[in-house]
């Protein structure tokens, strides 16, 4: 199998099936592989079903050969270029909505759990007033 299917090379193949976790691709008449969930394309993968479907024709990266299974493991995405990243610009907006929030929440009055460092001071204080003591 191995001699047939080289690991590193791109080959076409057909998809002939969908699962959650990934789509079986034809490579030849006899001979399907797996292209897993996180190996369809960059980025995150909700539904394999929003990238693919039954028929497709994609191009594929063989990852690895089991010969002794007999499982194929393939790629869709490393056949594709990256994406570029973000520009720094458009990423600001949500770091500084974020600061904006954290300030409005510290600025307002504490609300949730207290430490229990908080708490022990509280109860140390509690403990030594006198009008609280049951005599």
């Amino acid at each position: 199998m191995s001699d047939k299917f080289e690991i590193g090379s791109v080959l076409a193949g057909k998809v002939t099936g969908i699962q959650p976790y990934g789509a079986f691709v034809a490579l030849d008449e006899e001979t399907q592989g797996l292209v897993h969930i996180s190996e369809i394309t960059h980025g995150y993968v909700k539904d394999v079903n929003e990238h693919l479907k039954m028929g497709d024709e994609v191009q594929v990266k063989v990852l690895s050969v089991d010969e002794n299974s007999g499982k194929i493991s393939l790629s869709i995405k490393a056949t594709q270029e990256a994406p570029a990243e973000a520009p720094v610009a458009a990423k600001k907006p949500k770091k500084r909505q974020a600061t904006v929030v954290k300030q409005q929440q510290q600025t307002e009055s504490p609300q949730g759990f207290n430490t229990l460092k908080d708490k022990l001071e509280e109860w140390i204080e509690q403990s030594n007033r006198e009008d609280l003591i049951k005599k």
